[in-house]
């Protein structure tokens, strides 16, 4: 795929602002995991997922147990996901993951978001075809060649292995994610996960060198992470600087 994933990956928690919004965020999504497919994270695999993502990204235990306990109740807020596609400044392709009470509001503040940065909001299936579901591990090392072996012996349907910058990345299908944590953890316990998510991968990507354009991609981003009800961002961009 040729780029390092980690270089692409948006700079979150700046502030303790951001960081109070990036605690609502995964607040919400492990109560509504939680809700949906039960607060015992060995069973309901995705939350587990969810909480070991929330505690690499220092998300306090409070948070993420007081979601649980939330969940395990009865009544509460009634979430449901919305997804939104579209294109953002510079023409990139851009996938809006949302938890939402208020559908209404929602799609509201996202097209604002596009509007004021003179983007275009799309219908459903704009440009996520041009995006896999996969998952990502990425970590310090250079044999890529042996990283590979031992998934392909392993039975493990890897889509790509690279190595760029000391830092080698796995992409492989989003189902195969805990049969690769486990095969690291049982072959190759010398690798440091630093990156271990289930994400939408570009196909392609778009550059962006102009400055305006640049200037609309980091307001755009900057105004969806403000958006209480956005998740994730997905996207193609690559800012080239001037």
């Amino acid at each position: 795929m040729g780029r390092a994933y980690q270089n692409r990956k948006l700079s979150m928690a700046k502030t303790a602002g951001q960081k109070t919004k990036l605690y609502s965020k995964y607040g919400k999504a492990i109560y509504v995991c939680a809700k949906n497919g039960g607060v015992d994270p060995e069973a309901n695999l995705s939350l587990r997922r969810l909480i070991e993502k929330a505690k690499k990204d220092q998300v306090p235990a409070h948070v993420i147990d007081n979601a649980i306990k939330k969940a395990s109740g009865t009544g509460g807020e009634d979430y449901s996901e919305a997804r939104y596609e579209g294109f953002g400044p510079g023409n990139c392709m851009v996938i809006i993951d949302c938890l939402t009470d208020n559908g209404n509001r929602t799609i509201k503040d996202v097209r604002q978001c596009f509007t004021k940065t003179h983007s275009k909001i799309g219908s459903t299936g704009t440009v996520s075809h041009m995006f896999d579901h996969q998952a990502v591990f990425a970590f310090k090392g250079d044999d890529d060649e042996s990283v590979l072996e031992n998934l392909m012996m392993a039975d493990i349907d890897v889509t790509d292995v690279e190595l760029e910058d000391g830092i080698i990345t796995v992409y492989a299908p989003h189902t195969e994610f805990y049969k690769i944590k486990t095969t690291f953890a049982e072959t190759m316990p010398e690798y440091n996960l630093e990156v271990e998510e289930i994400t939408w991968v570009p196909q392609t990507y778009t550059e962006i060198s102009d400055p305006d354009d640049i200037a609309n991609f980091e307001k755009f981003i900057a105004m969806l992470e403000d958006c209480e009800d956005v998740q994730n961002v997905y996207h193609n961009a690559e800012i080239v600087n001037p």
